[in-house]
C-alpha cells in the first residue's frame, strides 16, 4: 500500500518524478498497452460511464537485470480482485492493474482455491465435461457476471511484475484517464514496495554465492557499489527508497479523479492516526485503514468529509479463513452465506464518488 516517509512539497515531488522516469526504463510493452487503454477509456467516456483504476497484488524488486533473485511480499491480490468485481457490479468500467499471476476478477473463485478447479467438474458417460450439480448455481452466477463484463468490454486487464513497471503504468494510465474528469476513480489496493534498486545500480548477471565463482561488480558512476553485492560470504542489499508519487497523482496526474489509498498496519493504536496523517499529507479523498489480522472483515474509512467510519462484516457472516468465532457462531455461519467485506466497501465508495461528481457539477 502507498506510504511515505519523505518530504512531499510540490518541488521535491516534481524533481523526484523527473529523476525517476528519466533514469529507470519504461516497460517494453508500455506503448502497446497505452494504446489499448486509450481506446478502452475513450469508449467508456463516450458512454459517460465511470472508470475505476484498481491496482492489485504485490510488486517485486529485482536484484539483477537478468533476474534470478528478487524481493517480494505476501500479497495475493485478494482485495483488488474482489473489489474489481463489485465495481463492475456497481456500473463502473474497470482497469485492473495487477501483479502477474495474482488473483483475477471472477477466476479468483477457482484459481487459488484450496481445491483444484477440476474438483468442481465431472464428465458424462458420453465424455462431456460438466460442472458438478452442487456447484452449478455458484458457477453459473460467476460465469454470467464474467460474460457480461466481457460483452460490455468493461474490464481491461493489465499485468505488471516489478515496482518499476507498476509506477510507469500508473503514471501513463492516470494521464490517459484525465479526459474522464470526475468520472475517474483510483482504488490503490496494490502492495507497493517502499524500496527498489535503481537501474544504474543493478548488476547484469546472477549474483554468485560461491566464492569460487564470485567476481566483484564494478562501482557505478557515482562511486557506489551495486545495490546487491557480496561482501565476504554475506549478500549485502542496499536499496533506495521508492519516490512517493501519491501527491503527484492527486495534484498533476489525475487532479479531477477520486483518489483512494490504503493504510495497512499491525498496531491497532496507530491505524486511525496514520490514516488521518496520510489523508492530510496527500490531500486525496479517502484512506481505508485495515489491520493485518482483521483486514478481511473490518476496515475504517477516513475522509475529510466524513471523518471516521468503521465497516464490519457481522461475526456470523465472516469467511471461513477468519478465526475467532465461538462454537455457536460457527454453527450459525454454516447456514448463512459468508459476506465479502468488499461487497460493503464498494457501494459506500460509489456513493461518495457520486456525491463528489454532483458537487463538482453544482459548482461548475
Amino acid at each position: 500500500m502507498v506510504e511515505d516517509t519523505q518530504p512531499t512539497n510540490g518541488t521535491s515531488n516534481r524533481v523526484a518524478e523527473v529523476d525517476y522516469f528519466a533514469t529507470n526504463p519504461p516497460p517494453a510493452s508500455l506503448d502497446r498497452q497505452s494504446a489499448i487503454a486509450r481506446a478502452f477509456i475513450e469508449q467508456h467516456a463516450k458512454q459517460n460511464r465511470k472508470v475505476a483504476l484498481v491496482t492489485s497484488g504485490g510488486t517485486t524488486v529485482p536484484l539483477e537485470n537478468q533476474t534470478v533473485r528478487f524481493i517480494d511480499n505476501f500479497s495475493a491480490g485478494t482485495r483488488g480482485a474482489t473489489s474489481a468485481e463489485y465495481f463492475l457490479e456497481a456500473g463502473y468500467a474497470v482497469i485492473f492493474l495487477h501483479r502477474q499471476f495474482s488473483l483475477l476478477p471472477y477466476s479468483r473463485h477457482y484459481s487459488h482455491s484450496t481445491n483444484c478447479f477440476l474438483d468442481f467438474m465431472t464428465h458424462s458417460e458420453a465424455g462431456e465435461v460438466v460442472v458438478e450439480n452442487e456447484y452449478q448455481q455458484q458457477m453459473t452466477q460467476v460465469l454470467r457476471q464474467y460474460r457480461k463484463a466481457k460483452k460490455q468490454n468493461a474490464l481491461f486487464l493489465l499485468p505488471f511484475t516489478t515496482v518499476n513497471e507498476y509506477l510507469w503504468y500508473l503514471r501513463e494510465l492516470a494521464m490517459q484517464m484525465q479526459p474522464l474528469g470526475a468520472n475517474g476513480l483510483f482504488y490503490l489496493a496494490a502492495a507497493v514496495s517502499d524500496f527498489f534498486v535503481p537501474a544504474e545500480r543493478m548488476v547484469e548477471h546472477k549474483i554468485q554465492s560461491s566464492e569460487d565463482f564470485y567476481q566483484q561488480a564494478p562501482n557505478g558512476e557515482d562511486g557506489r557499489a551495486p545495490a546487491a553485492h557480496m561482501e565476504g560470504k554475506s549478500l549485502v542489499i542496499d536499496l533506495d527508497p521508492v519516490p512517493k508519487f501519491l501527491k503527484q497523482l492527486v495534484d498533476a496526474w489525475a487532479p479531477q479523479s477520486m483518489i483512494i489509498s490504503f493504510k495497512l498496519e499491525t498496531d491497532s493504536s496507530l491505524l486511525a492516526e496514520k490514516a488521518r496523517y496520510a489523508l492530510k499529507k496527500y490531500s486525496h479523498h479517502l484512506v481505508i485503514g485495515n489491520l493485518l489480522t482483521t483486514r478481511k472483515w473490518e476496515v475504517v474509512f477516513v475522509s475529510a468529509s466524513g471523518g471516521e467510519q468503521w465497516i464490519r462484516v457481522p461475526a456470523n457472516r465472516r469467511t471461513k479463513s477468519v478465526t475467532g468465532l465461538d462454537a455457536e457462531q460457527l454453527a450459525h455461519a454454516k447456514s448463512e452465506p459468508a459476506i465479502e467485506i468488499e461487497s460493503l466497501i464498494i457501494p459506500e465508495i460509489a456513493k461518495m464518488h457520486a456525491e463528489l461528481i454532483a458537487k463538482g457539477r453544482s459548482s461548475a
